[in-house]
């Protein structure tokens, strides 16, 4: 799966003041991604606000990003949650045509056994012959998807071609590392760890700030890859700050507080999720400032 290799961007959903889609600021942030070295695009993620996104606005949002990428990037769609059966059917209803691969979140809430996670993505991989990306993120499932569970799935089903770890867990990735099959990717979810995970081995990452930052952070991520990791560092060290910050409140208020600085969308989200606060958005516009 060379083609979710490298650094992989989680979009977020540009809002407008009276809390629609900004769709014309969505075009500038895809464009501006192409155009700047990202490999591949994920829509309808956690950065995009899945989670308070309706039925209608996601076909939308899909529509525009197909549209305006048109074909140039490999586009990852978000399908995921923790009732199998709805995941299982919206795979099978939608028309996935211009879609390359699926990232699937593990259950959440629901805190099954690691038998369940293995059921649920069994059930997901037998519906789909897209390729399918794992994602494993604890800090918002309440439950970690275990190595030798995510192990079982690669070695088990062909189309599950990659995990999208992200338990900010250093010994979990290199378990994962150590043992995965050989063409199974290792992806970081957690940008603070990723350029570590690329030179352990890793296949790259889906990042957050990687999208206002996507010609110096795939830079480090190919770099890394290549196993140069004097040069990687020196750009991982200028980018630590900005990475702290964005991850200081919530996510996306952080982000896209630096994509408002860069004048690519605003910085609105919608509840329960709240604005960055002054005091971080003046650290963070200081930053880009002196970027």
């Amino acid at each position: 799966m060379q083609k979710f290799i490298g650094t992989g961007v989680a979009l977020v959903t540009p809002f407008k003041e009276d809390l629609t889609v900004d769709f014309d600021a969505l075009i500038k942030l895809v464009n501006f991604n192409i155009e700047n070295g990202i490999k591949y695009l994920v829509i309808n993620g956690t950065t995009g606000e899945s989670s308070t996104i309706t039925k209608e606005e996601k076909e939308q949002i899909i529509e525009v990003i197909v549209k305006t990428n048109n074909k140039r990037l490999p586009l990852v769609l978000g399908i995921g949650g923790n009732n199998t059966l709805e995941v299982v059917n919206e795979l099978k209803a939608r028309n996935l045509s211009e879609i390359d691969g699926i990232l699937s979140v593990a259950p959440y809430y629901s805190k099954p056994t690691q038998e369940g996670f293995y059921q649920h993505f069994k059930a997901i991989a037998e519906a789909t012959n897209k390729p399918i990306i794992l994602y494993n993120v604890p800090g918002r499932t309440a439950k970690n998807m275990e190595p030798a569970t995510t192990l079982r799935l690669a070695k088990d089903f062909s189309n599950i071609v990659a995990i999208k770890e992200a338990g900010n867990n250093q010994q979990q990735y290199n378990s994962l590392l150590k043992d995965k099959p050989a063409e199974f990717l290792i992806i970081s979810g957690d940008d603070d760890l990723a350029l570590g995970v690329a030179l352990a081995g890793g296949s790259g990452v889906i990042s957050v700030i990687g999208q206002a930052f996507p010609k110096e952070f795939s830079e480090m991520i190919q770099l890394g890859l290549e196993g140069k990791n004097i040069e990687a560092y020196k750009i991982h060290f200028k980018m630590m700050d900005i990475v702290d910050y964005i991850f200081a409140e919530n996510n996306p208020a952080g982000i896209k507080t630096v994509l408002q600085e860069l004048g690519i969308c605003s910085n609105i989200v919608r509840l329960p999720l709240v604005k960055a606060s002054t005091e971080l958005q003046a650290k963070i516009a200081k930053y880009v400032a002196d970027f």
